[in-house]
């Protein structure tokens, strides 16, 4: 989904209207306005602009030199001078598009989409559509050339009010062209016209907007695209007004590629029929598998395509980014690619379109004779000796060891002291489980099986021989000295209510190597009977299939792996997502991307419906809707035990823009705890108690992304 270069217009109006922000911070601040010899050596305490005196330096009313357009230091900019001569000053800026040339002549390319910019006088009535390869931001373009003023604060801030309901002296916004999206069950172009997300326009003046392009842009029809909820909200009254829309929803769902993981590589394509089941798949490590319905989970493969779009933070591809594969969605692939089926291939993938052809004898040779180099993981030393079953809030990080990386970190938020809300709980250490083990006589059938040469050798017999010990493991009873303990806790501490069991492994929650979907959850459990059963179930889950394949992949030693479980009170959920401190759609500085759904949290992760995806720039509280859930019922607990489904509330947003806000101020606390970790990939829950929104953290890890081999362009 194209994210436009706008942010960066606001990023630098953010940092200009603040006389607190220097020059080197202010870089540090949006590093991507800057070229990379500019900022290489950028010290924010001995750069010269860091030691002027904000209140009294003249210098320091006026913008860093970096946050002008790269021509703004002379009097006007060079491209420019040269103004008589029709085809430049045609170039840079036009009255009018009615031409394919004319549009190429203005416009950039990002994603598999183009886009242009254009500013509207509101005091002339003049419209220019300008080239964003000579004026990168709105700002470039309206202060150094129309009104050809300095970048002082006030200026700025006059600028500033242009994205106000009340506009003084301009409209800004975007013309993009999407060239082949599938509505009304036909392929065809779309064009719109928007406005930044957090431009808070009225539906006059979007109507103003359209009128004034209908007579200055005859290229193509246009619609409205609305960025924001906010912006959502005008869509019927503009209905009323005769303004046409369409939502980033609809693009989003119309679109026939997504790209979710840059790459390259070779392998056998596997077309998984639409009706396997996810227990019947067994992949080969350099497979390429084009998936035809959404699954929870796959083995390590060399390639992801799949033909329904779902959210790319589900466990699938957020594995394909660990694993530093390409992975995409294609709609058709299965009808335009099903001659390669079987075939040794070259798959690519780039954000602005893919490449699945058969492989040449050349290519093959050369992949079977290269090595893969994989990064070694670092595991927490387990300590088998400890028995106590500790609060979350007495565990630090150093926990891992007894209670595994999951349980560690979230006592480590508590421990902070920070405003994030943890659900209450307790960790199992690794020695019940190795009591267990022994006391059934299952630690000698790891060993027997982890030493059969078909364990690593034939994928079948070792998904086989790990079913028949997850059931060995259910079916045995946990010694009732050892329970006993456990169940008291539970009534103690969580007063008997409604838990979650989970795991907290030494083998998840790392750098490089995340874990995620990895083992097994087991939601809401409110008796006795079942939660001995739901221990069992998070123990047994070290061995499922999926844990087994992606520790051979990573090189971690099963036998270095111990499960502890987590027990945390249930939360009430209303809804529940993941959020990355990161923004993975147009990789702009400060920005997050959240997903969600309503009701439980497993239907995100899963991925086999849409969820809401929205990105939130934390500089500026801009909320840009990507898609809209599409589900019709969503997972609660159930009162009595476990979990239902009940219809979700119609017609309504989970992600207010007040409730990005809040979830994304928890994430900087969260990054502020976590320090030496650059991206967090964090698990969230939001409870409405009594009309009141609580967001609960029930997971914060690293966010895991291998470097791939890029796909050429």
């Amino acid at each position: 989904m194209l994210r436009y270069a706008l942010l960066r217009d606001i990023l630098a109006i953010v940092v200009l209207c603040s006389l607190q922000i220097q020059s080197a911070q202010a870089r540090r601040i949006n590093p991507a306005l800057y070229p990379v010899s500019e900022t290489a050596n950028l010290d924010p305490v001995t750069s010269a602009a860091a030691n002027l005196d904000p209140v009294t330096s003249e210098a320091a009313n006026l913008a860093p030199s970096g946050l002008m357009c790269r021509d703004c230091g002379l009097a006007r900019p060079p491209v420019l001078a040269s103004a008589a001569s029709t085809p430049t000053a045609t170039r840079v800026w036009q009255p009018k598009v009615s031409s394919w040339a004319a549009w190429q002549q203005i416009s950039d390319t990002q994603r598999d989409a183009e886009y242009s910019k254009f500013v509207i006088d509101l005091k002339t009535d003049k419209i220019y559509f300008f080239d964003p390869k000579v004026f990168n931001l709105h700002v470039d373009f309206v202060l150094d050339f129309l009104q050809k003023k300095p970048r002082t604060l006030s200026n700025v801030k006059a600028y500033n009010k242009n994205y106000s309901t009340k506009k003084p002296e301009f409209i800004l916004g975007y013309l993009t062209h999407y060239p082949q999206l599938e509505l009304d069950k036909s392929a065809q172009a779309v064009w719109t016209f928007s406005f930044w997300e957090g431009d808070t326009i009225t539906a006059p003046q979007v109507q103003r907007t359209y009128r004034h392009l209908q007579k200055s842009f005859t290229l193509a029809a246009l619609k409205f695209r609305p960025d924001s909820s906010a912006q959502e909200r005008l869509i019927a009254p503009l209905k009323s007004l005769q303004v046409p829309s369409i939502s980033n929803n609809q693009i989003y769902r119309a679109s026939a590629y997504q790209a979710f993981n840059e790459g390259q590589a070779l392998g056998k394509l596997v077309i998984v029929p639409p009706t396997a089941q996810l227990e019947d798949l067994v992949f080969a490590s350099d497979d390429i598998v084009m998936l035809q319905t959404s699954y929870p989970d796959i083995s390590p493969v060399a390639g992801v395509i799949t033909t329904q779009f779902s959210t790319p933070l589900s466990h699938v591809n957020l594995r394909a980014r660990a694993w530093g594969i390409p992975n995409s969605s294609i709609k058709h692939a299965q009808r335009d690619f099903q001659a390669l089926q079987g075939k040794w291939v070259y798959y690519a993938v780039t954000e602005g379109g893919y490449t699945l052809r058969a492989a040449s004898k050349t290519e093959i040779s050369a992949h079977q004779t290269s090595q893969i180099q994989r990064a070694k993981i670092q595991m927490p030393a387990a300590d088998l000796t400890s028995t106590a079953l500790l609060p979350l809030a007495k565990m630090r990080a150093n926990s891992a060891q007894q209670y595994g990386t999951k349980a560690s970190n979230l006592g480590e938020i508590i421990h902070a002291r920070a405003p994030i809300n943890v659900p209450d709980g307790f960790g199992v250490p690794f020695s019940y489980y190795v009591n267990f083990m022994r006391q059934q006589g299952l630690d000698k059938k790891i060993t027997v099986m982890l030493d059969d040469a078909r364990f690593t050798q034939d994928a079948k017999w070792r998904k086989q021989a790990l079913n028949d010990l997850r059931t060995a493991i259910n079916n045995a009873p946990i010694d009732a000295k050892d329970f006993a303990p456990i169940r008291l806790r539970w009534q103690q501490q969580l007063g008997g209510k409604g838990v979650f069991v989970r795991s907290s492994t030494n083998a998840e929650d790392l750098k490089g190597f995340n874990g995620a979907g990895l083992y097994d959850t087991v939601a809401n459990v409110t008796e006795p009977q079942a939660l001995e059963a739901a221990i069992k179930q998070v123990w047994a889950s070290l061995w499922n299939a999926r844990a087994v394949d992606e520790r051979i992949h990573f090189g971690i030693q099963h036998r270095q792996v111990y499960p502890a479980v987590l027990i945390q009170t249930a939360v009430n959920a209303s809804a529940a997502g993941v959020l990355l401190t990161t923004d993975i759609w147009g990789h702009q500085p400060r920005t997050y991307t959240i997903n969600a759904k309503w009701g439980l949290g497993m239907r995100v992760v899963e991925g086999q419906k849409m969820a809401e995806q929205i990105l939130f720039d934390s500089g500026n509280d801009g909320t840009r809707v990507i898609s809209r859930a599409d589900e019709a019922t969503m997972l609660v607990a159930d009162p009595k035990g476990g979990i239902i489904e009940k219809p979700v509330p119609p017609g309504a947003a989970i992600l207010t823009e007040k409730r990005a806000k809040k979830l994304s101020e928890a994430a900087q606390a969260l990054l502020n705890i976590f320090k030496d970790t650059e991206v967090l990939d964090i698990e969230w829950v939001l409870e409405n108690k009594n009309g009141r929104d609580i967001f609960w953290i029930v997971q914060a890890r690293p966010y895991v992304q291998a470097k791939s081999q890029r796909a050429k362009p």
